[in-house]
């Protein structure tokens, strides 16, 4: 098929990677030249596994390729998929202009029957406006799906080279069959191809986001009552975990949940529900809980020195994730804003997000090259992402490069009994 791909964010660029290698011919959009040109030399404008061999192989057999030019990237193609990103507004709600803006730029330069698939995370009722806007610009036949995307940061391309399932929406026939042969070649061993109605599809994604980040703040809420308890929220949470109705994924306690999907994605169904006249509590307080537990680590280190002006502070993990250079509302910041504001020195390191963090804070935080330079002098090391690298370190050189034998654990990633026979005062979360 002849595909195009408007967009290429993390969305964007693994999806019109990802069909490339299925064999169809794929061109990505983009209005950015500056992106375009180093996407054309190979390179990666974002951090993700898998992709830069991914975009290199499919270059290389001219079956992907990038352009500035949307117009002919139109006309090239029978199927356009809108990847363009949809920012929070000061309210909650997505800012729909991008995805409008392109729908309206397509319907300009159709030359012919196009299927236009929403693929950008969008609230319920935008495969309409995007209908009536097309509607409204031509003549040429056109079918609109909305195919909301289901990719996790670090494990993108895979996911959607094996998805868990494909959902379409679809108001009509001939945009539903041809979104099933665009899926085929991924669903082989068995995924199911959900075919809807376009609300209930572009919900699907709300609400998959919205049940994982209710998850993840009732882990740590009940982290938080492990430790009035003195219980062991490892123990609670195999327990719990165990439990088929249940599942183990998403019961890790930490210091909340960043990202670009979960924080905007709450936010956004609790406005768009609001706008309808409901009051989506769950998701208020879930977002409270998330808010809180950002803090916890700082809040845990101003107890335990009574004052942090002029401690160094190590922090390991900058993204709000592993295998991602993503800081967007990344745990991280809070807390490396609240030290700085609280007077601390902060030597940071992580495996990928440094360049983000560098125009994030500039010269106030020293970012190291290596993980144990962020240790050299510190009163405390703040453990913030889990990176594998981080798991099984020389505690031996730790001791002898900080200062002061301190480590405060947001993930959970050590044993309490090693890091005390190893000479840390430890603390940790729910535990």
């Amino acid at each position: 098929m002849k595909l195009a791909v408007i967009g290429t964010g993390y969305v964007g660029l693994v999806a019109g990677a990802c069909l490339a290698e299925t064999g169809n011919d794929v061109i990505c959009v983009d209005k950015d030249e500056a992106k375009i040109r180093m996407l054309r030399r190979g390179k990666m404008p974002i951090f993700e596994p898998g992709l830069e061999e991914l975009v290199r192989r499919n270059m290389a057999e001219q079956r992907l390729s990038f352009t500035s030019q949307l117009p002919r990237a139109i006309r090239a193609s029978s199927v356009i998929f809108i990847a363009v990103g949809t920012p929070q507004g000061e309210d909650g709600a997505a800012d729909l202009q991008h995805v409008l803006g392109v729908a309206r730029e397509i319907a300009q330069a159709m030359n012919g029957y196009k299927l236009i698939v929403d693929k950008s995370t969008v609230p319920v009722g935008t495969a309409e406006k995007v209908r009536e806007i097309i509607r409204r610009e031509t003549t040429h036949p056109f079918s609109v799906v909305s195919n909301p995307e289901f990719l996790k940061q670090g494990a993108a391309v895979d996911d959607f080279l094996k998805p868990d399932r494909v959902v379409i929406g679809t108001e009509d026939e001939k945009g539903g069959e041809i979104m099933r042969q665009v899926y085929a070649p991924f669903t082989r061993t068995g995924a199911p191809i959900m075919v809807m109605d376009c609300a209930s599809a572009e919900l699907c994604k709300y609400a998959a986001n919205a049940l994982l980040a209710t998850k993840i703040s009732f882990m740590n809420e009940i982290a938080n009552v492990c430790e009035v308890f003195e219980a062991d929220v490892d123990q609670v949470r195999r327990a719990i975990g165990a439990d088929r109705r249940i599942g183990p994924s998403f019961l890790f306690p930490g210091v909340g949940y960043g990202g670009s999907c979960f924080p905007k994605d709450v936010q956004a169904i609790v406005k768009f529900t609001a706008d309808k006249g409901y009051d989506f509590q769950i998701l208020k307080a879930v977002e409270r809980v998330n808010h809180r537990q950002k803090s916890v680590l700082a809040t845990r280190m101003e107890k335990h020195f009574g004052s942090l002006k002029g401690k160094t502070i190590a922090v390991w993990g900058l993204a709000f994730k592993p295998r991602t250079d993503d800081m967007r509302e990344a745990p991280a910041i809070v807390l490396i804003e609240r030290l700085l504001a609280a007077g601390a020195h902060v030597q940071a390191f992580d495996p990928a997000a440094m360049p983000i963090a560098k125009r994030l804070f500039g010269s106030t935080v020293t970012l190291t090259p290596r993980s144990y330079a962020a240790l050299e002098g510190a009163d405390a090391l703040a453990v913030v992402t889990e990176w594998n690298e981080f798991r099984e370190p020389d505690f031996a050189k730790m001791r002898r490069l900080m200062k002061t034998p301190v480590v405060f654990d947001g993930r959970n990633i050590y044993s309490r009994n090693v890091m005390r026979a190893n000479g840390f005062t430890y603390y940790s979360i729910g535990r």
